[in-house]
């Protein structure tokens, strides 16, 4: 999957890091309003470009607008607080009632049959590389250079906010 990164400006993580005390409760709350605001740009990217520029009717049935989400800021193990914007697996239509599994059939070297699931993250990547025959549609870059500026707006008003209290 795609990663999609905006970093703190440098005033204002030395503003933070002067807060020593309070740094583990502002900064999920600071990122977590910057994501909400990069994940809005994404879903208005992603919903622009689904069905655009192709001849035939868009097929679309809403489930990967629907699977876009934002997770909570977490710490990774280089001590970076990060916000993900990805989408939710599986897709809905990957079992069916009878919990058979759907979705692309390959051979193996001997002829045995086996599937693979098609899943949000595989349509995601064809819609922003795109493939033989279909061109890219992306939405991830565009999105990110559109919402770097409102991010860190926004993120540095969580801040001010919380400084305040």
């Amino acid at each position: 999957m795609a990663l999609i990164e905006i970093k703190m400006p440098d005033d204002l993580l030395l503003r933070l890091s002067r807060l020593e005390e309070r740094t583990d409760e502002i900064v999920p709350k600071m990122l977590a309003a910057g994501g909400e605001v990069a994940l809005e740009q994404v879903r208005v990217r992603l919903k622009a470009v689904i069905g655009q520029g192709t001849k035939y009717p868009s097929r679309s049935t809403g489930e990967l607008v629907d699977a876009l989400g934002c997770t909570p800021a977490k710490l990774d193990r280089n001590g970076n607080h990060n916000v993900k914007i990805g989408f939710n697996e599986p897709r809905s239509n990957q079992y069916s009632q009878n919990h058979s599994r759907k979705g692309r059939k390959t051979r193996s070297r001997s002829g045995e049959r086996s599937y693979y699931e098609i899943t949000n993250a595989m349509i995601a990547n064809v819609l922003e590389h795109g493939r033989h025959g279909q061109p890219p549609r992306p939405f991830l870059k565009p999105a990110r250079i559109a919402s770097r500026e409102a991010c860190i707006a926004r993120m540095r008003q969580v801040f001010e906010e919380e400084v305040q209290k």
